[in-house]
């Protein structure tokens, strides 16, 4: 007796109209979805995210994430850039949208690459402008910590631990090279956890 077959999944909003096929356009490396009316090559790639280590009198900013990936965990104020904005007008965006936070970008700090899942990280140093913060929509809630405090161990990602980390390194600098993917016990931070030295 043979399986059932199973229904075809209804289209979604985001998948290419059916006249679009994955080949591999003349002249290119590798496979896309192209147009086979009109030859238009529809190139999908790396998303953008913007973000910032902000601080308050030495405090860290931190917010749990209301949402998933990693619902319930501590992350930094970071998302999506928009269209029409630059990478610090999406910081601060973000801040504003996961810690009704009013920040002042003061300089970059890293750009990570995670290749796994097709993302830019950008993060900045910023001062938060006053300490009124709080939940956003997107947090279930939002801390202010000491160093000393941070929750290493229920961090979302290793690129909050990273620049948690390289912050620290930075934090009485006001002159360093922009940080990237870290090298060594830093890059294999999975679980999180607080990185030794810091």
């Amino acid at each position: 007796m043979s399986a059932p077959t199973l229904p075809e999944r209804p289209r979604l909003p985001w998948d290419p109209p059916e006249h679009f096929e994955k080949r591999i356009p003349d002249g290119d490396n590798r496979e896309r979805l192209v147009c086979g009316r009109c030859e238009f090559i529809h190139y999908q790639n790396p998303k953008i995210v913007a973000g910032a280590v902000c601080t308050w009198e030495d405090k860290i900013l931190l917010a749990k994430r209301a949402i998933e990936p990693r619902k319930g965990f501590w992350t930094l104020p970071a998302g999506y850039m928009e269209l029409g904005e630059t990478t610090e007008q999406a910081a601060a965006r973000e801040a504003k949208e996961e810690a009704c936070a009013t920040i002042e970008i003061e300089r970059l700090l890293a750009m990570y690459s995670v290749a796994r899942i097709g993302q830019v990280q950008i993060m900045y140093r910023a001062k938060l402008m006053n300490a009124d913060i709080a939940a956003g929509i997107e947090s279930e809630e939002v801390a202010l910590v000491d160093w000393a405090d941070i929750p290493w161990e229920q961090l979302a990602f290793p690129t909050v631990v990273w620049a948690l980390a390289h912050f620290h390194e930075s934090r009485d600098k006001t002159e360093f090279a922009t940080y990237s993917n870290p090298t060594g016990d830093l890059a294999r931070m999975w679980p999180p956890r607080k990185p030794e030295g810091v």
